[in-house]
């Protein structure tokens, strides 16, 4: 058996963001309903440096920036801003740390990958950092020193967890496409080289002791590049799924990548009949009998997860959707076909 299947992955987890700014509430409700594989919330509803860009350029080493009506853009030193990420993230880490003491699981905490970050960070021009590969090279180069001091500071608080780096990437597919648009909106950005993209993904994953996982809940996840790039997981949301991915499934099953399905829907809007018990997995025991794969195996092949994060729910329904993810995960290894 692989390393990577040896690790101790639990059944299901979620993607990152939760509702609201009470950093103790969403560690609470996190590790009380994933006891198998918790996860750092993020919360974003608190504003600038709590939202998924802030938070990892909060992460970046020599390199900072600031909030501009258009995005977030570099600056010379840390601000008010830069100072206000870290210090949310502080407060996240300081509530996981009081509400995991004595977890060994996995404990999954989550950044920006470096495209995605690259697609969002303006340089002082106003365009930003994709259009410059010396931009792009630095910005990965800072991201993944932040991330080995993060991944270390997470390791001393909870001794015990198995740590999981996951890299949020849904600007990854319009990256290698040429689909991000100029600061002026009327052209987009040449389509960066896949030997490129997939350089920078293994250079910032290669960071994480423990396994990384790459998330994307934008449609055609590129599922062969982000395998070649050393992601032992990826994290999609399985509704966006055509048939066109199918073959990359097969092959990263066969070759024993993690999928993390998500199959409960992300807000209160799109969750039609989940209140009164449909089966939200059906679909994945559906295309497991397509591609003739072993049921079996759907257990330790999967991590159920909601189809992206949840900072756009309710706090009810948020709850609700976690706890759906684990009865789907149970009704997965308890009755795979």
């Amino acid at each position: 058996m692989s390393e990577k299947n040896e690790f101790p992955w639990g059944p299901a987890t979620g993607v990152g963001s939760m509702p609201g700014g009470d950093a103790r509430e969403a560690a609470r409700t996190v590790t009380g309903t994933f006891e198998e594989f918790v996860h750092l919330a993020e919360l974003p509803a608190r504003g600038p440096g709590a939202d998924m860009i802030g938070r990892t350029i909060g992460l970046l080493v020599e390199m900072y920036a600031h909030v501009e009506p258009s995005g977030w853009r570099i600056s010379d030193r840390p601000g008010r801003d830069t100072r206000r990420a870290r210090s949310w993230l502080g407060e996240d880490l300081d509530a996981l740390e009081e509400f995991t003491q004595g977890y060994e699981g996995p404990l999954k905490v989550q950044a920006v990958g470096p495209w995605t970050l690259a697609a969002a960070l303006e340089r002082r021009s106003g365009e930003v950092a994709l259009g410059d590969p010396g931009a792009c090279r630095d910005l990965a180069a800072s991201l993944a020193e932040g991330l080995r001091e993060h991944l270390a500071d997470v390791r001393r608080r909870v001794p015990g967890a198995h740590v999981v780096l996951q890299l949020d990437e849904p600007s990854l597919t319009a990256v290698l496409r040429g689909r991000i648009r100029t600061a002026s909106g009327y052209r987009t950005h040449r389509a960066v080289d896949r030997q490129v993209v997939e350089s920078a993904l293994r250079d910032v994953m290669a960071v994480a002791d423990g396994p990384a996982v790459v998330h994307s809940c934008a449609p055609d996840v590129p599922f062969a590049l982000l395998r070649r790039a050393g992601a032992q997981g990826i994290s999609f949301d399985f509704g966006l799924l055509t048939e066109r991915d199918e073959e990359s499934i097969g092959e990263a099953v066969e070759a024993g990548t993690k999928l993390f399905a998500g199959v409960v829907p992300s807000t209160d809007a799109a969750s039609a009949g989940l209140s009164v018990g449909a089966d939200i997995v059906k679909g994945v025991r559906t295309l497991w009998r397509r591609l003739g794969l072993d049921p079996g195996t759907l257990a330790e092949s999967l991590v159920i997860t909601p189809t992206c994060g949840l900072a756009g729910a309710s706090p009810a329904y948020a709850r609700a959707a976690l706890a759906h993810c684990v009865r789907a995960a149970t009704s997965l290894a308890d009755n795979p076909e």
